[in-house]
């Protein structure tokens, strides 16, 4: 979460990582939808700029990649658990 300071990186992780595990039906509670949120988005940056894909540092462009983010991990853990 480029840009951001600690306390608004954890409010938009929080609100990204509950928006993406009641998206994704996950039953988290409020560590794991922040962690799932500032992961995702890490995640989710790291992957974009590798493709050229520069997101903005505002709160909108990185709540979205946060959610996109968390979503994938809750995708990926749960394909990991089906196993």
């Amino acid at each position: 979460m480029a840009g951001m300071g600690w306390i608004t990186a954890i409010i938009v992780g929080g609100l990204a990582g509950w928006a993406a595990a009641t998206f994704m039906g996950a039953r988290t509670g409020l560590i794991a939808n922040i962690a799932l949120g500032i992961v995702g988005a890490i995640i989710a940056n790291f992957v974009l700029r590798l493709v050229g894909i520069f997101p903005a540092p505002t709160l909108i462009a990185q709540g979205l990649v946060g959610f996109g983010g968390a979503c994938v991990l809750i995708w990926g853990a749960r394909a990991l658990q089906g196993r």
